[in-house]
């Protein structure tokens, strides 16, 4: 996922959404926030390398952490996570995040 975090021979590490050679996205990534995870969900879904960034952090067991688009805890695929404390009454409406365009003059060539 993030190229700074962990080195790997895979060349589709460097065209995902998340990397931006900062590692500014990181706490997206692996937080507790719901909205967080919600924020990195939705980079996951437009980007073009998710099924490949998923297949390689269950290749290496990846313990925690958004990779391609799903929560994993443990190791394990958690599909659906809820927040701490007792469980509402009312179910919450999902999280929907739409992203902000980055303006192009902030787009390095």
């Amino acid at each position: 996922m993030l190229e700074l975090l962990i080195e790997t021979e895979d060349e589709w590490n460097v065209a995902g959404r998340c990397n931006d050679n900062n590692g500014t996205l990181t706490h997206l990534f692996f937080s507790d926030n719901i909205s967080h995870q919600a924020r990195a969900k939705a980079m996951c879904a437009k980007c073009p390398v998710s099924g490949d960034c998923l297949e390689a952090a269950l290749t290496r067991k990846e313990l925690w952490g958004i990779w391609g688009g799903h929560l994993i805890e443990n190791g394990r695929i958690v599909v659906g996570k809820r927040g701490r404390g007792r469980p509402p009454k009312e179910p919450r409406p999902v999280v929907e995040v739409n992203e902000v365009p980055i303006p192009p003059e902030l787009i390095s060539a």
